[in-house]
């Protein structure tokens, strides 16, 4: 039976703001399944006219999947969002790309025609759960020498391709971090931000009970001295600090993906379009340069090159990371199409939820410029591999939609 793939469309993104890990932080003692049904509920609050019974899917990710980031988080987070039982989900797993591949999970359901309507997101509880809590890495993959110790320390990764690319220096990795952090100050101070976020109300044995609005992560008066005085834990004379890396951060975010013509059907608005995604696998002691392969698989599948691209939304797991990707595609370390709103540096980075960031930040963006017709998504993921979405913009003059709404 011939079958005629459908165009998907991103409808709507949110998340929590992003809290710092730890015992003083936002989230302490906030429950990391109800932050992610926070913005599962926000997403149907803002979509009256889809039907919760339209919602055929919820698939949402976590890293590290114990505690109250387990019991198939999908299923659980739909039926405590207030979707009908009916609503199915599922959980993920890819490390950092798990809300983007949430995301082109559900995406694949909704093109091939099994379902219609879903959503995909990701959250990450670091304070309750480190990375690696819990796990019993077989201890063959070093022994073996499959991979160098060092790929399971991500900050060493990062020394790593520094020590790769002997160009991607300190400063250059220092000056992108205090990039990330003014070019997000001045997104707030524009009210860029805040348009996505979602409150939260949190409570505290000690500081009692409050409400979650802004973003704590952010260092808006960092300097390039306090930068370059900062240690690097994870090598003497090393180049990777706390300033030019995303800390340890406990967030959610969930974002509604339909078919095109379903979207218009029910009257949803549009806000990308997905062109085409990749995920690849490289060495993993440098597991940063993973966006580069993959951006160059999802720019080949989709007919496109790097010229394309008018706007990125690349995850800042670590500067050089990104830095990595620049010089590879020759594009400027300060280049405005980069990052607009800032980036993991400054926001934070609550592993597997930061996909979905990146996209819901392009869609915004590209409601601003209307002359981009394209945009990519990449991040680097742990045990070395990339992951990379290119979108296209529904405001571009270019743009046809594949449905129109019948009269």
């Amino acid at each position: 039976m011939a079958r005629t793939l459908r165009e998907v469309v991103f409808v709507e993104g949110v998340r929590t703001p992003y809290g710092k890990a730890g015992d003083k932080g936002l989230y302490a003692q906030t429950r990391a399944d109800d932050l992610v049904i926070r913005c599962i509920r926000e997403l149907l609050a803002r979509h009256p006219e889809l039907p919760k019974d339209k919602v055929e899917e919820v698939a949402i990710a976590a890293t590290t999947q114990i505690g109250d980031q387990g019991l198939t988080l999908g299923r659980v987070a739909a039926l405590l969002a207030g979707l009908p039982n009916t609503t199915p989900g599922y959980s993920i797993d890819r490390m950092c790309a798990g809300a983007m591949t949430a995301v082109t999970t559900v995406a694949g359901s909704i093109a091939t025609g099994a379902i219609d309507v879903a959503i995909a997101g990701g959250v990450e509880h670091m304070g309750r759960h480190p990375m690696g809590e819990g796990v019993d890495p077989n201890p063959r993959i070093i022994a073996e020498k499959i991979v160098d110790p060092s790929a399971l320390v991500m900050g060493q990764t990062a020394e790593n391709l520094h020590d790769r690319f002997p160009q991607l220096t300190k400063a250059r990795c220092d000056a992108f971090a205090l990039g990330s952090q003014r070019k997000l100050a001045n997104a707030y101070a524009a009210g860029k931000i805040q348009r996505d976020l979602v409150t939260v109300a949190t409570r505290h044995k000690e500081l009692g009970y409050g409400l979650a609005t802004v973003d704590e992560p952010p260092r808006p008066g960092t300097t390039m001295e306090d930068l370059q005085a900062l240690k690097t834990p994870f090598r003497i004379r090393g180049n990777v600090t706390a300033g030019n890396s995303a800390g340890l951060n406990d967030g959610a975010t969930a974002c509604l993906l339909a078919s095109e013509d379903a979207a218009v059907e029910l009257g949803m608005p549009v806000r990308m379009r997905l062109v085409s995604y990749a995920f690849v696998g490289v060495e993993p002691e440098v597991m940063g340069i993973g966006p580069v392969p993959a951006a160059e698989k999802a720019l080949a599948k989709a007919g496109l090159t790097i010229d394309d691209i008018g706007l990125f939304e690349l995850n800042e797991a670590f500067a050089v990371q990104v830095v990595a990707f620049l010089d590879h595609f020759g594009i400027p370390d300060d280049d405005p199409r980069v990052n607009e709103y800032g980036g993991a540096i400054a926001i934070g980075h609550p592993l597997a939820s930061s996909g979905v960031r990146l996209m819901t930040q392009l869609a915004r963006q590209f409601e601003e410029h209307p002359e981009v017709r394209y945009g990519l998504t990449a991040m680097c993921i742990g045990i070395g591999m990339g992951g990379s979405v290119i979108w296209e913009n529904p405001h571009h003059a270019a743009y046809v939609a594949s449905a129109t709404k019948e009269a």
